[in-house]
């Protein structure tokens, strides 16, 4: 796995993030050291979307990146069920494509380039997936996506959802944010890394408190919402359709 040292030489003017070839080639680790219990998140979605997922339907993966849900996925959810992921950056997509075929993955599924902000085609879902991808969509653009999704969702499927977020006080969103930064350092991430990636990021990730998304959802249709998953500043969110 390619270590991640996007931001580990000084940046003269830090840009807005991108998943371009360069993170795209060291996102797995990228992830894996950023988002805590990242692994356990995604055996926690497996297992949701095994019992969730019903045979003559789809699975979507909402910024599936580099495949590594649908990998999680793969391994407990009906095989004849089709994946689908959409990603807007084609070489998260190309790597994406690599994987499966080097895991050697039977089971049908279809690569779709597509930005979210622009909407997506949803149909004959049972389980969509957004694992740390809505916090990128423009908030102007979030309520519609969902609606979109909710829209394709069949009667008594879910939507996953996996969000950083803020904490519903000022105080203790300080304290999240500095356990985070340590979490980081314990990962071996410099204080150049971390003070360059927020920089860059601080754009274009734009995250909502835990209420503010449950009620987002609630708002546009979704009949329950539960909380599976949460470590200060990260959660996971299942939605229901009735």
């Amino acid at each position: 796995m390619p270590t991640d040292e996007v931001f580990k030489d000084e940046i003269t003017k830090v840009s807005d993030f991108k998943f371009g070839a360069q993170v795209a080639h060291v996102f797995d680790d990228m992830v894996n050291r950023s988002v805590p219990f990242y692994g356990e998140i995604q055996r926690m979605m497996a297992e949701l979307a095994a019992d969730r997922a019903v045979e003559g339907t789809m699975v979507y993966d909402l910024g599936c990146s580099t495949g590594t849900t649908m990998i999680g996925m793969n391994t407990m959810v009906n095989p004849s069920i089709k994946f689908i992921g959409i990603d807007d950056s084609s070489e998260m997509l190309r790597k994406c494509d690599e994987k499966l075929k080097s895991i050697g993955f039977s089971r049908p599924y279809e690569l779709i380039n597509t930005d979210l902000n622009a909407g997506v085609q949803i149909s004959n879902a049972s389980v969509v997936v957004l694992c740390l991808t809505l916090q990128f969509v423009r908030p102007i653009n979030r309520e519609r996506l969902l609606k979109k999704i909710l829209s394709g969702i069949n009667p008594g499927g879910s939507l996953i959802l996996v969000e950083k977020i803020l904490a519903e006080e000022s105080g203790f969103n300080r304290d999240f944010i500095k356990y985070y930064y340590n979490y980081k350092r314990r990962n071996q991430y410099s204080e150049m890394e971390i003070s360059q990636k927020r920089e860059a990021l601080e754009n274009v990730l734009i995250p909502y408190k835990l209420s503010e998304d449950i009620s987002l959802l609630r708002d546009v249709g979704f009949d329950h919402c539960e909380v599976f998953f949460k470590w200060y500043n990260f959660m996971g969110l299942i939605a229901t359709k009735r």
